[in-house]
């Protein structure tokens, strides 16, 4: 009986071959991933999508994910923390059947883009900049420097870059993982190029350039560090100061100059100063004196000491006794005028001028025996002719002039013995606004 039932499936098996193959099913192995976000940049984050057929088991591995291996048909998400390239394989199988498949994922590295610059010596135009990369994780770079030299570079640390303008400058860099780009840029400020320059200024009693001479030597340089001063036949106060005073005792032509240095840079500027022998006479041209009605205005009294015209609410008690000239005008038709001590004005209308000096005038030369002429006066280049006129002795208190005569000249002589003479080169008719235009020569000191 047992051989009977043997031989019956022998006999079917070879009678009915197909009923096997009918009954085994295939597994085609297949899946696909997504990299979130679309970002291979580490940390990576990936999802899978089975699409296998005809499987009843599943293994995959993930190699260098996290987790690194899953039995589940759809297992969710891996992680991968670390660079590289990486297999990801799937089996997938029945009872009759066993199948896999395997991908390849490339996680690129996290990147850190940063970079220090460093601007050499100092921060005076021209400029060279260390630039100093402290990126992680990229793999290829681009450097952008504006105003610079070079004005780009590709390499990961680049040479120093040159930049000649003062300015705000950007220094950019791009850099790429192999899937993503990252920007960042960064500026240097610098100061402009160095440059000399400067002024002698007198003083205030030195205007006109005699000796003894002393000046004021004011630096106008730019971006300079340090200073030398330098002037044969002169005496410098600090030659190494920024600014500084200069003197000179005889007269003469001198060069001054000034050498600066900022450490990268050294320029130098000379100019040239004449000097002239000392005339002991000041020459100040173009001096208004206003009539009576243009005290507050135009103004009516003129400080020698201060070489300043004043108006009436100018003057004050601290200042009162510096005021050595003053003039009085009737009214616009000048038809009665004179130059009055400052410490006699209440005669003639004005406010009490405290502290006030006395000044000697003699308003109408033509009335006393003093050779004093507008040629004189006009060619005068030392004090010698003043210096021998006796002023103070034929002073004139009550005399008056018109405008009939001009150019018209007026000698004084102030308390502390000065002397001088004003002249008159034109009457000037405006009204309350009116005005006599002068020139003066003075002496410096007595003699």
């Amino acid at each position: 009986m047992k051989y009977r039932y043997l031989y019956i499936v022998l006999l079917m098996l070879l009678l009915f071959p197909s009923c096997y193959e009918e009954t085994r099913l295939f597994v085609e192995t297949d899946f696909n991933f997504t990299v979130q976000d679309n970002n291979q940049t580490s940390p990576v984050w990936v999802e899978f999508e089975n699409k296998t057929t005809g499987a009843d088991f599943y293994q995959w591995t993930f190699e260098g994910g996290e987790p690194s291996s899953s039995n589940k048909k759809n297992p969710g998400t891996v992680t991968y923390v670390e660079a590289g390239n990486y297999t990801i394989k799937l089996e997938a199988w029945n009872s009759t059947e066993r199948n896999e498949k395997e991908l390849t994922i490339r996680v690129d590295s996290a990147v850190t883009i940063d970079f220090d610059m460093d601007i050499l010596i100092n921060d005076f135009a021209p400029a060279e900049v260390k630039i100093t990369n402290n990126t992680q994780g990229a793999s290829s770079f681009l450097w952008k420097f504006e105003n610079g030299v070079p004005a780009e570079s590709t390499e990961q640390f680049p040479a120093n870059v040159l930049f000649n303008r003062e300015g705000t400058h950007t220094i950019s860099l791009t850099v790429n993982n192999g899937s993503k780009t990252f920007d960042l840029s960064k500026t240097i400020e610098l100061k402009v190029p160095i440059s000399v320059d400067f002024n002698i200024e007198p003083s205030f009693d030195d205007f006109d350039y005699e000796v003894p001479f002393t000046a004021a030597l004011n630096n106008r340089s730019t971006s300079a560090l340090t200073y030398q001063w330098s002037a044969p036949g002169g005496t410098i106060n600090n030659s190494t100061d920024e600014n500084t005073e200069i003197n000179f005792t005889v007269p003469g032509t001198y060069t001054v100059t000034l050498t600066v240095s900022n450490e990268k840079e050294t320029k130098s500027l000379s100019k040239e100063l004449v000097l002239k022998t000392n005339s002991n006479l000041y020459t100040l041209q173009d001096v208004r004196f206003g009539i009576k009605q243009a005290e507050e205005t135009v103004g009516c009294f003129y400080s020698l000491l201060n070489r300043k015209s004043l108006r009436k609410n100018e003057i004050n008690t601290s200042n009162g006794n510096t005021i050595d000239l003053v003039f009085f005008g009737l009214n616009d038709t000048f038809a009665r005028c004179y130059f009055v001590s400052p410490d006699d004005v209440i005669t003639s209308g004005f406010d009490v001028i405290s502290s006030a000096a006395t000044t000697y005038f003699i308003n109408k030369t033509e009335d006393t025996l003093l050779s004093f002429t507008n040629t004189d006066f006009l060619t005068m280049n030392t004090d010698d002719k003043l210096h021998l006129l006796d002023i103070r002795g034929a002073a004139q208190p009550v005399s008056w002039f018109t405008n009939l005569l001009s150019p018209r000249l007026v000698l004084f002589e102030t308390a502390s013995g000065i002397k001088g003479a004003i002249y008159i080169k034109a009457f000037v008719s405006a009204g309350e606004q009116s005005y006599i235009l002068t020139d003066i020569k003075v002496q410096k000191q007595k003699r």
